[in-house]
């Protein structure tokens, strides 16, 4: 007598981290400075991705971290913020950016990009990421040393902590951010038991069976100096979770 077994599944069927890393590198986006008058030319600062209104679609919208950007007072007029888009699978197009909206806060920035749209990543509820969950990131690590191909790293949501307590060195508390744990201004931000290097940041932490983007590539642990990251890596980063991008899109679309 056959025996048939069938089997209900609660919800969608989720894809591998391979299927994802297919869907989410057409979106991401070297960011950085174009000045003829340098050599080379180009300057990579970090990672960006495409983002939509609604999640869907294609789009010219782009989020990086607001630190990739040339620094506040040290702004050369004749370099022109860049990104380069993939539009082949070994061809890079170079577009200038405008800078919608920075959200100091949260260390995001929003940008606009020249020429045809690019497949947008959709958004994830980083609302519901849990400690233990499994999240992949994808970027441009070490400046592009290793090659303009965008690299993924497997990681852990280690920990879910107040934002306030990594310090842009990495190393201790400052006064500014006592008083925001104190004052409640502090948000929570993830701690990924992965190893980014500084060009990663700005890049998308995703969830590795769907591709949704759950978070921005935001800083590294540094145990000692900035080189040391490169020689000595802490395994140590940091992720704005992506509900803060959000607000950001709402606001132009509102505009």
């Amino acid at each position: 007598m056959a025996v048939f077994v069938s089997v209900f599944f609660a919800g969608p069927l989720k894809a591998d981290l391979p299927s994802a890393i297919v869907k989410v590198k057409p979106s991401v986006l070297l960011v950085g400075i174009y000045k003829r008058t340098d050599s080379p030319r180009f300057s990579l600062r970090g990672t960006g991705f495409v983002v939509a209104h609604g999640n869907l679609g294609s789009s010219n919208l782009a989020i990086t971290n607001a630190h990739v950007l040339q620094p506040p007072g040290k702004e050369d007029v004749e370099a022109a913020l860049v990104v380069h888009v993939k539009v082949g699978d070994n061809e890079w197009q170079v577009r200038q950016a405008t800078v919608l909206e920075v959200d100091k806060r949260h260390d995001l920035a929003l940008l606009r990009f020249d020429g045809p749209a690019a497949p947008a990543l959709r958004l994830g509820d980083s609302g519901a990421v849990r400690e233990g969950q499994a999240i992949a990131f994808m970027g441009f690590p070490i400046g592009g040393a290793l090659g303009f191909s965008p690299v993924t790293h497997r990681a852990m949501v280690s920990s879910i902590v107040a934002a306030a307590l990594p310090s842009p060195s990495g190393q201790r508390l400052n006064e500014k951010a006592i008083l925001s744990l104190r004052d409640g201004a502090s948000f929570d931000i993830f701690q990924l038991d992965g190893t980014a290097y500084p060009g990663n940041s700005g890049g998308p932490a995703f969830d590795p069976d769907t591709g949704a983007v759950l978070g921005v590539v935001n800083m590294v642990f540094i145990k000692g100096t900035r080189e040391s990251a490169l020689t000595h890596p802490s395994g140590i980063s940091y992720a704005i979770p992506a509900n803060h991008i959000l607000p950001l899109l709402q606001r132009r679309q509102n505009n």
